[in-house]
């Protein structure tokens, strides 16, 4: 399996997950199982609670607005994707979390939006910067270690005041740059910890340690840390794509984003070809904020994206 091949598994695998999920949001556990109990009959993909079948929500949104960004602008220029977020926003999106709004629409320049939010609320760890490193992970996998997790940091930053949402997204990326090449993710997550801020080590080892499971988090899954551990849970605890986004999904709670983490990383793992079609076909993001007339991608779209990642990524000297 080359490296075209995971990277798109993880771009349009991040979106399945995302449309796969959403339905199911903040619903209890089991809810999926229950009513989908075999794996590979159809069906799934069902839409529900205001989405449409095979819809992404904000998760992908945004992730496709870095990734455009990256592509345009030939690497990261931060105050061109807090724009393009800006933008997204104020086109009233289907869905945007409380604290991304309040950052998107404080009115406080790009470098000091998130910082303010989390002055004054304390608390800025949710999983929203998380849920969008499909595509940055992608642009930023041939680089080394430091590098993938240092943007991961700077990405986060821009909606998340909170370093701990910024460490979760820079060990994402670390064990996305790993299975883009073609290693086992789940062996890097030791060095990926001792490359983490010590100060938010421990919360994430707790979380990533083989023993861990998703019943044991203290925190809602819309924590970041709690979200990745249960991603890297569901990849290390099943042999293929829709096996670990089912059990993603089923976890219950913020299931979108959970399962487009796990989507992500499981589709870098199993490439593209693990993806179901029966998942891809309905597939589609709306694109609220672009430039130009309303755009709605699709899997064709999503995987000339990805190809235009590793392609500027390259010329940008990866």
């Amino acid at each position: 399996m080359d490296r075209m091949e995971r990277a798109i598994g993880a771009v349009v695998g991040s979106a399945v997950g995302d449309a796969l999920g959403a339905p199911f949001e903040f619903g209890a556990a089991g809810t999926f199982s229950t009513r989908f109990p075999r794996a590979g009959v159809g069906g799934e993909m069902c839409g529900g609670g205001g989405w449409e079948v095979g819809e992404a929500t904000d998760d992908t949104q945004m992730a496709v607005h870095v990734g455009e960004s990256l592509v345009e602008r030939g690497g990261l220029e931060l105050q061109d994707v807090f724009a393009r977020f800006r933008r997204w926003a104020a086109a009233e999106p289907k869905d945007i979390g409380l604290q991304t709004e309040d950052v998107l629409t404080n009115g406080l320049p790009w470098d000091q939006a998130a910082e303010a939010h989390f002055r004054g609320n304390q608390r800025a760890a949710g999983n929203g910067a998380l849920m969008r490193a499909a595509t940055s992970g992608v642009f930023f996998g041939g680089r080394g270690r430091a590098a993938t997790m240092d943007a991961g940091r700077r990405l986060s930053a821009l909606t998340h005041g909170d370093p701990a949402a910024w460490e979760g997204t820079a060990i994402f990326h670390e064990l996305l740059r790993v299975a883009l090449a073609g290693a086992d993710p789940l062996d890097a997550v030791p060095a990926a910890l001792a490359a983490a801020s010590a100060e938010h080590r421990g919360r994430y080892a707790v979380v990533l340690a083989p023993g861990w499971e998703p019943e044991q988090a203290t925190e809602f899954n819309g924590a970041v840390w709690p979200c990745l551990g249960s991603a890297v849970w569901a990849v290390r605890t099943t042999t293929c794509y829709e096996d670990a986004v089912r059990a993603a999904v089923d976890l219950g709670g913020d299931t979108d984003t959970v399962a487009a983490v796990t989507g992500a990383l499981a589709g870098a793992v199993h490439g593209i070809a693990g993806v179901p079609g029966r998942w891809t076909e309905p597939l589609h993001v709306p694109l609220p904020g672009a430039a130009g007339p309303p755009r709605v991608l699709r899997r064709r779209e999503l995987e000339e994206l990805t190809a235009e990642l590793l392609a500027a990524s390259a010329r940008s000297g990866s």
